[in-house]
């Protein structure tokens, strides 16, 4: 063991004990051990116990957890503080400026206990609320979480979809003669990604790219060209030659299984060297298949079998649902997000603040719920044609109940029914938790429904099936939550969903103005199930979605 791995132990130590609010003594002692030893030119491996303990500000103690590293490599004490510190926690420390203190304000205020659920609770301007957070120190922890998360191996699709675009620019400009396209899981529209994939198709090189400086070459691996973009990211490059890029494009596109099954049901089908990708289709004498479709045998059945869906499309959505002002944990006002969704063309706005359970989100209480409606009133009188609808994101509660009486339940135009606590269950429970919620004649959306959050928290079991069912028996619609974190109902449910006749609901969970836009994301990924407009709750124009809320189970 090295002397900076052995000092870099001490760092964490010291970073966990503060965690703990250990004494402070202590903790700077191992502080000023890390910055000893990182700093120490003679090996640590090849000295005494004594040579060790006479390093200034090391001694007998420290020495000893040493003598500990170099021959087991590990250190007992250290051990004893991880295993009582969740993994999350201890990973936030490598993030720059957000230190222990800051990190124990929310992991104990907030609850938050990952990368990713931290950024999430900066999403939703949670921290502001906090002793020692304001709004700059907000604003900066996500530039520096959003860092953190793109230097890992996955990336959620909202992270790549805007340098996707811009590199695909780029390489346009410096290549006008070539075909360029995006492929691979990016073009699939995945809701997580490894890297940006594209396909070049012409005659000449393409080291002008790394001439230019637009790419940096990695390597190459099975036949690509692996390179990082100007801010670091992971790219892919297929090159081809001009006559064969719709071949290309097809096998660079589809996922594992799709294109297994594919050669596998048309064997004899000749898809090499076609220019367009079309013809590759028409080879194989079945319809065209939008490259969401292309994960799983299922979309390709639907092609063979003459039933391929209109996808829905952005501007099929007629209404925002699931959105928060600073009546509970949004950041701007109930007037500002109406104003917002009615300037980007929507024709309703359902404004679903947190129940007063969400202590942690500010939750209504009843005397500030009816000051909200009041001023729903008013602005429908002001801005009208277009319509705030008076919704709530209620807490599904333990038992499976509902935030609020029956008597507050009856004032509201429709309620989202949301999990957000004590999420560790088992599926039996979770599954039961979330049918009760379902059952309840208020309940008209089902909200996120396992409460993940992608590439930080796994959504806790259930059983989809069941779930979905009690939807389709109770006329309950299923919120699949646009917010690029969670995208949950995951897309894959959706064919079972449409099945049952069970509307999907994307709905942007907005918790700013730009959160609205989070609609895009939504669809993409609800695209990717196969849904249509007319399976779509808020593709519903006003009148309709009215209509749809008069129809209580159903």
């Amino acid at each position: 063991m090295t002397n900076k791995e052995i000092a870099r132990n001490f760092q964490l130590l010291g970073s966990i004990m503060e965690l703990h609010g250990e004494n402070p003594f202590k903790i700077r002692s191992y502080q000023n051990a890390y910055r000893t030893l990182r700093a120490l030119e003679q090996p640590l491996a090849g000295m005494a116990d004594e040579e060790i303990a006479a390093i200034k500000g090391v001694g007998s103690a420290i020495s000893g957890k040493i003598r500990e590293l170099l021959e087991t490599g590990r250190m007992q004490t250290l051990e004893k503080y991880k295993a009582k510190t969740p993994e999350g926690i201890q990973e936030m420390l490598g993030i720059k400026g957000f230190g222990p203190k800051k990190i124990m304000a929310v992991w104990k205020g907030l609850g938050v206990e990952s990368v990713g659920e931290l950024l999430y609770a900066v999403n939703e301007n949670r921290l502001v609320e906090l002793k020692g957070f304001g709004q700059k120190t907000q604003e900066e922890l996500k530039k520096q979480l959003e860092y953190y998360q793109r230097s890992k191996n996955k990336f959620h699709y909202a992270a790549l979809e805007a340098e996707a675009e811009a590199l695909l620019a780029g390489v346009q400009a410096l290549l006008p003669a070539a075909r360029i396209s995006l492929c691979g899981a990016i073009r699939r529209r995945e809701n997580v990604l490894e890297c940006i994939e594209l396909l070049i198709a012409g005659a000449g090189p393409i080291d002008i790219l790394f001439d230019k400086g637009l790419l940096e070459k990695q390597g190459e691996q099975g036949g690509a060209i692996l390179a990082k973009s100007a801010e670091g990211l992971p790219v892919s490059l297929h090159h081809c030659a001009p006559e064969a890029f719709g071949s290309q494009l097809f096998r660079n596109t589809g996922g594992k299984a799709f294109l297994e099954a594919f050669f596998r049901r048309f064997p004899s089908a000749d898809i090499g060297g076609l220019a367009e990708e079309r013809a590759v289709f028409e080879k194989a004498g079945i319809p065209y298949l939008a490259p969401e479709l292309r994960e799983q045998e299922w979309g390709l059945e639907l092609a063979i079998g003459g039933s391929l869906p209109v996808l829905i499309e952005e501007q099929d959505i007629k209404g925002v649902l699931h959105a928060h002002s600073t009546y509970s944990d949004g950041g701007h006002s109930l007037r500002s997000m109406a104003m917002y969704a009615r300037e980007l063309g929507y024709e309703y706005l359902g404004i679903t603040d947190h129940s007063r359970s969400a202590f942690y989100a500010n939750g209504l209480q009843p005397e500030r719920l009816f000051q909200q409606w009041e001023e729903i009133e008013a602005l429908n009188r002001e801005l009208a044609p277009f319509r705030i609808f008076k919704g709530i994101e209620s807490d599904i509660l333990n038992d499976g109940s509902l935030d609020y009486e029956e008597e507050i339940l009856r004032g509201f135009d429709f309620v989202i029914a949301s999990v957000h606590s004590n999420l560790r269950m088992d599926e039996a429970k979770a599954t039961q938790r979330l049918i009760a919620a379902i059952e309840n004649p208020y309940t008209r959306i089902l909200g996120h429904p396992t409460g993940r959050l992608l590439l930080s928290r796994e959504g806790y079991p259930i059983g989809h099936k069941k779930v979905i069912d009690a939807c389709a028996e109770n006329g309950v619609a299923i919120e699949l939550n646009a917010n690029p974190y969670r995208l949950d109902l995951d897309w894959s449910w959706i064919p079972y969903a449409l099945e049952k006749n069970v509307l999907i609901s994307i709905n942007p969970d907005a918790h700013s103005l730009e959160g609205i836009r989070d609609i895009h994301f939504g669809l993409l990924s609800a695209r990717k199930g196969g849904l249509t407009a007319a399976m779509c709750l808020n593709a519903k124009g006003t009148g309709a979605f009215e209509e749809w809320l008069a129809r209580r189970g159903g």
